[in-house]
């Protein structure tokens, strides 16, 4: 998916009709049915609605990131976030405990890196209501808008080597 694309959002900008109650300070797991690729960060985001999910389409600076995974190891390597997924097919973050209450989206993006100055974007949205007594919530520099916070050329997305051979592991 284009990084400038309005669907890197959430899920094309559509509401869902369920939402899965997440007590702050818990740990929330996403599952994926299939996941090929083992060389690219993973990264989970946040972004408070205001009222009611039919309302909250993830548009505007109001995403902030509470988890990521990036590589471990050399670039070429397979000790990468999505190895993970590729290894599990899940990943789990933990909700902040401090967070406010109320309706949020929360994405998973899976950023594949496998070939070379080619970043392939796979994010994914559910929407849960955190429960619990905090009141924190992150300062306006530490806010984005999605799309626009990764530019198709940002050097941090961009795998710029000449050879991007990596084994399967086993």
């Amino acid at each position: 998916m284009e990084s400038s694309s309005p669907a890197m959002r959430c899920n094309g900008g559509t509401s869902a009709k369920l939402s899965a109650p997440v007590d702050a300070g818990t740990n929330i797991t996403a599952v994926w049915k299939q996941w090929t690729h083992q060389q690219g960060p993973v990264m989970v985001w946040l972004f408070k609605c205001e009222g009611e999910f039919s309302a909250c389409k993830g548009d505007g600076k109001g995403w902030f990131k509470i988890d990521q995974m990036g590589c471990w190891g050399a670039l070429n390597s397979n000790d990468w976030g999505t190895a993970i997924v590729y290894d599990k097919l899940e990943y789990s973050s933990r909700i902040p405990g401090n967070i406010a209450p109320g309706n949020y989206l929360i994405r998973h993006e899976l950023l594949a890196l496998h070939q070379a100055n080619t970043p392939q974007f796979y994010p994914e949205c559910a929407q849960i209501v955190i429960s619990g007594s905090g009141s924190a919530l992150p300062p306006a520099d530490h806010l984005f808008s999605i799309p626009t916070y990764a530019p198709q050329s940002d050097p941090g997305i961009m795998v710029s080597h000449n050879s991007f051979h990596v084994s399967s592991r086993g």
